[in-house]
């Protein structure tokens, strides 16, 4: 026969508390009888002892001490002083401290005593019942606050009813005392002047903080965390501040966490004098007088492209990374600004002799003009002296005449025909594989041929066209940015 154990050499031998062998048999008990061999040894009742001598004592004259204090000048060194003077031979300080709390909470005696409300007029008895009946929570707290003290509840049980510290209740019950109704029904106005000053004083100091450096205060970091910002403003002004409350301000401030931007600048000494130029023509742009914006597309290969399509989750498209190249061509283009026309044709080379057969072929297309104006970057083959030469020549000529608009040095994203070439490339060149340098040239010439009728049948000076593959309206802006940075070769295949 087995042994009986006693709970706590069960729990040595199974290793668990004893609490938990208690609810492991309570459990087992709820399920009903057990066979007669299983015996359950139940919880010994905890012994009980009689309070000391000295707890005693002190819980006898405890009441009294308190009662003889002034209303809420009552603490507990002050109390122990009364108790020392009444038991010499009693507690400790730090004895006594401990004995009073529990004392202290289990006694209907509150330690700040306060006066409570002796009269309530008839009228705010109405007011009142009507409160308590209610739903809005701040009238009922009054109510119950007023009318729990006038009927001689104690103060700790008042806070803990209307959830409130014994101070607040206290506030309370003198604000009725002083004006009555009126004054315990005046809305609060908002934090007061100290508070607010000091909230903003916080916003200032973290504003000027977050444009330092990390670094300056010995934080081995290039920018801000919230953390640091809250360990750093400590050791400045003494002052805590949480990482909550500092993200907080920041968002009244408008302040968020971004990533920088890389902006496109061009270090040209005549950038604005070059910009105001190019608006001042475009201004005062005759319907006689054709602006153009000129660029090179390419060198571009003839290979698989990657790009974004359609495609099975499971099964997306791969493009490898070597592969042979078909062939090779540039495309040399040229946007008119104010009817959106593209004129464009193939060659295998940037120089000047083909910017010398693109001016040829507008002055040959345009030649009912009175003027063209010819704008393009800054690369060497757009000014050279045999370029400005046969400029000078044609102007000798019946035809059309020729003003020369060049964009700032290395500001290509001022120039529009960048956004025609941006649609382009996501419309006919990602996700392609054309098998011949003359297909791929077929498919743009043909994207090219659609914008064209587009703005014939649709004249605009500038905006979205109906594939709204465009990321830049084309309209000349000294804010937009034209050139398509995302490497067309480079894309994601998706």
């Amino acid at each position: 026969m087995t042994k009986a154990l006693s709970r706590i050499a069960l729990s040595r031998k199974i290793a668990v508390s004893p609490p938990i062998i208690d609810k492991y048999i309570l459990e087992f008990i709820a399920l009903g009888p057990t066979p007669s061999n299983i015996h359950i040894f139940p919880k010994k009742p905890k012994k009980v002892y009689p309070p000391s001598k000295h707890l005693t004592e002190m819980r006898s004259v405890l009441p009294g001490l308190i009662a003889g204090l002034s209303v809420g000048k009552a603490s507990v060194p002050k109390v122990f002083d009364l108790y020392r003077e009444a038991c010499p031979d009693g507690y400790g300080y730090e004895t006594f401290r401990k004995r009073f709390g529990v004392w202290h909470k289990a006694s209907n005696i509150c330690l700040f005593a306060h006066k409570k409300v002796m009269v309530i007029t008839d009228e705010d008895k109405i007011v009142f019942d009507h409160w308590l009946a209610g739903n809005n929570l701040r009238l009922w707290r009054h109510a119950t606050i007023i009318t729990d003290s006038f009927s001689g509840m104690h103060l700790k049980k008042i806070a803990e009813k209307v959830q409130f510290s014994n101070q607040t209740v206290l506030a309370y019950i003198a604000r009725y005392q002083e004006g009555g109704l009126v004054n315990l029904k005046r809305k609060y106005n908002g934090a007061n002047d100290h508070w607010v000053k000091s909230r903003e004083e916080k916003k200032q100091n973290l504003m000027k903080l977050i444009h330092q450096s990390p670094r300056l205060h010995g934080i081995n970091r290039a920018s801000w965390t919230l953390a640091d910002l809250s360990a750093v403003y400590y050791d400045l002004y003494g002052v805590n501040v949480a990482t909550s409350t500092i993200s907080l301000y920041f968002r009244q401030e408008g302040v968020g966490f971004r990533k920088a931007k890389v902006i496109l600048t061009s270090p040209d000494p005549n950038f604005q004098e070059k910009l105001d130029h190019i608006k001042s023509v475009l201004s005062k742009l005759k319907p006689d007088e054709k602006f153009f914006s000129i660029d090179e597309y390419g060198p571009f290969s003839i290979k698989m492209k990657p790009g974004w399509s359609y495609t099975k989750m499971d099964h997306p498209k791969t493009v490898k990374q070597f592969q042979k190249s078909k062939g090779w061509s540039i495309c040399t283009a040229a946007l008119e600004l104010s009817t959106n026309q593209v004129t464009h044709f193939y060659s295998r080379k940037k120089d000047t002799d083909e910017m010398i057969k693109l001016i040829d072929l507008l002055v040959t297309r345009y030649a009912s003009a009175q003027k063209l104006y010819l704008s393009w970057d800054a690369a060497s083959w757009h000014s050279s002296a045999k370029l400005k030469a046969h400029v000078q020549l044609l102007n000798k000529t019946r035809g059309p005449q020729l003003e020369l608009a060049p964009l700032p040095s290395t500001a290509q994203f001022l120039n529009v025909i960048e956004s025609v070439f941006s649609g382009l490339a996501r419309a006919v060149m990602h996700n392609s594989d054309y098998q011949s340098v003359e297909e791929c040239q077929a498919a743009i010439t043909s994207y090219f041929d659609e914008r064209n009728a587009h703005f014939r049948k649709h004249p605009k000076r500038a905006g979205k066209t109906i594939w709204g593959k465009e990321t830049v309206k084309p309209i000349f802006n000294e804010a937009s940015n034209c050139k398509d940075f995302q490497n067309t070769l480079r894309r994601k295949v998706k």
